[in-house]
């Protein structure tokens, strides 16, 4: 077992299971460089982080963003060294059609981490279905409709019952929407698409990737387990964001369309059919403040820094 020389401790390690988005902005945050050689050890303020993908073509992209990459279902003699020690583990793989999920499927992953000691699991607030634009908290019934929240739900009892049975703590983190660099309005207005689609009282909630990022570094030092949900402090229509991003970019007449003549794939209507306002108070009593608490802020600093259009 790798030891932190200089604290006398066991070497802070992240595999990320489902490496995209989330994981490449926290490791672009906290990770250590992929190191060139597999004995060089992490800084003392950079943990070394590896993660999974489904093809070689994403290999490139996760080692720029300091993740050590692997194929999930292509497991090399180094990846298993990996695991061996690894102390933190984060799962963002989506649930298949069967409600069953791909980690908890590969007991020769889930076998190989003696080093384990707390475990993050990524899911969404679309598991508490729809609630007619109400204010709703972690204690809210859940009574998700679509296929795709319904397994996710099952799956976030199951990783619970994975941590009980093995005395790990387990954080269901449920995400607001993510938005940041490359992900955000801007990206839709550069590309004059300037339709914006009204549905009167729908609101939507949102989370910047770097607080996700944030979060899993501060849930995870403090081996914090539990149900909480990540969102921002200001659920807002679509249109209001639109809007605010259009006026930053000084983009004028936005066309406004309404929800049922709007032109939208199936995937995008389906999040229209779900309307809720989510409180964060739980997050909050845990003492991490968010870096961005509304779209205001984040909009504003994405613009002014130019990094709305950063690839992650």
């Amino acid at each position: 077992m790798k030891q932190d020389r200089a604290k006398g401790k066991a070497a802070e390690q992240f595999m990320m299971l489902g490496a995209g988005y989330s994981a490449r902005a926290f490791a672009s945050l906290y990770g250590a460089p992929v190191a060139n050689t597999p004995d060089t050890a992490p800084s003392a303020t950079k943990s070394r982080i590896c993660g999974t993908t489904r093809t070689k073509e994403k290999f490139a992209t996760l080692e720029s963003a300091n993740i050590e990459p692997f194929l999930f279902d292509e497991p090399t003699p180094t990846f298993f060294e990996r695991l061996q020690t690894t102390t933190h583990l984060v799962i963002s793989v989506s649930p298949d059609d069967t409600m069953s999920d791909a980690v908890l499927n590969r007991p020769d992953i889930l076998g190989s981490m003696p080093e384990l000691k707390w475990i993050g699991y990524l899911s969404t607030i679309g598991v508490y279905g729809n609630h007619d634009g109400g204010w709703i908290d972690e204690e809210a019934p859940c009574h998700p409709s679509l296929k795709r929240n319904i397994s996710r739900l099952e799956v976030e009892k199951k990783w619970q019952a994975f941590g009980n049975k093995h005395t790990i703590p387990v954080a269901i983190l449920r995400l607001g929407g993510i938005y940041g660099p490359s992900r955000n309005p801007f990206i839709k207005l550069s590309q004059g698409n300037k339709t914006l689609v009204i549905k009167k009282g729908q609101f939507f909630n949102r989370i910047h990737v770097d607080d996700i990022a944030g979060v899993i570094k501060a849930f995870s030092s403090a081996k914090r387990e539990g149900i909480f949900n990540i969102v921002d402090n200001e659920p807002a229509a679509p249109e209001a964001v639109m809007h605010y991003a259009a006026k930053l970019m000084g983009v004028m007449e936005l066309e406004e369309v309404p929800f049922e003549k709007a032109d939208m794939s199936p995937m995008a209507r389906s999040f229209y059919g779900d309307n809720k306002r989510i409180l964060n108070h739980k997050l909050s009593k845990t003492g991490y403040n968010l870096k961005y608490p509304d779209y205001r802020t984040a909009l504003e600093a994405m613009w002014k820094d130019k990094l709305w259009d950063k690839k992650i």
